[in-house]
């Protein structure tokens, strides 16, 4: 017979274990398994899949394991660098630009994976390889020795370092320089949704850097800008075009941080939820980070509903 424990959004499916411990030693590690199947994968509900079948084999092992920790951390990281070989394949054929899920720590399952680890090096991520990308995560970001990174790829330590050393140069720019306080990043999130939803050009200018990107995630479900917009100039007159265009205007819901960035959650024109992350450098806007994608925004439905209020069981 089988007993459920709730855990976070999924129902864990828990056979009775002996008394061996195995749950205790698999619960003490379930959040930074969490927050590595995220960091693999970038999506909450994939990461809490890849952490369930871990549990299951985990619970299925009929003897016990000496270093838990490193055992579960080699399963959720094999089963990542699996998935990731047919994710990588979807996102060829993804309609318009690919963003993480918003990740903004409003569940339990947030709130693990929750840490310094920004939109923008998750994007920076996305360029390396599969094997790049574990080993730059399990050692850089998880401080993983790297003997024991190499055991849990299955390669020998000077390929692990040339890999953690590839990837630490393709992401090093990423890495965030400096924190935003939390009333600084909710005035610049604020100030950035009035200018943008009023196309009030001015007021953009003295937001945006030169060189701003816009990228934005519909996953052909809703509306979104196919390519990357480039520059203050096409970024200034696509917000005065919007403005121009619609005769409804945006609804702020709540400022958050989006992936430890400044952001805000709102419905946009045409009614739709989206989310908004900006990442800012020496007081300017230089990346625009928008979701859209209903699929990808169900955590955030479940977290607020549709009204920037959180939501209640009872």
């Amino acid at each position: 017979m089988r007993q459920a424990a709730v855990v976070g959004r999924i129902q864990w499916r828990t056979p009775v274990l002996p008394s061996d411990g195995r749950l205790a030693d698999f619960e003490a590690e379930r959040p930074r398994l969490l927050r590595l199947g995220y960091r693999m994968l970038g999506s909450v509900s994939e990461a809490e899949d890849v952490v369930q079948e871990a549990w299951l084999r985990w619970a299925a092992r009929a003897e016990n394991v000496d270093t838990p920790a490193a055992y579960l951390t080699r399963i959720v990281t094999r089963l990542c660098l699996d998935q990731l070989k047919s994710a990588r394949a979807r996102r060829e054929t993804y309609v318009g630009a690919w963003l993480p899920e918003p990740l903004m720590g409003t569940t339990e399952s947030e709130e693990a994976i929750a840490d310094d680890v920004t939109l923008t090096l998750m994007l920076a991520m996305e360029r390396l390889s599969p094997l790049e990308r574990a080993a730059f995560l399990l050692h850089d970001v998880f401080d993983m020795a790297l003997t024991d990174v190499a055991t849990t790829l299955g390669r020998e330590p000077a390929a692990v370092r040339q890999l953690a050393s590839r990837a630490r140069k393709h992401v090093q720019h990423a890495r965030p320089r400096f924190t935003l306080k939390a009333t600084e990043a909710d005035q610049i999130a604020r100030a950035f949704f009035s200018a943008a939803r009023d196309g009030d050009t001015v007021a953009l200018s003295a937001l945006l850097a030169r060189d701003v990107e816009i990228h934005s995630d519909g996953g052909g479900k809703v509306i979104a800008f196919r390519n990357v917009v480039r520059g203050i100039d096409r970024a200034l007159r696509l917000f005065a075009g919007l403005r121009r265009k619609y005769s409804s205007a945006p609804t702020l819901l709540r400022t958050a941080t989006i992936n430890g960035l400044p952001g805000y959650i709102s419905i946009d024109r045409g009614d739709v939820l989206q989310t908004t992350a900006l990442e800012v450098r020496d007081g300017r806007i230089m990346g625009i980070y928008i979701v859209r994608n209903p699929d990808k925004l169900r955590h955030v439905v479940a977290a607020f509903g549709t009204d920037g209020h959180p939501q209640h069981s009872h």
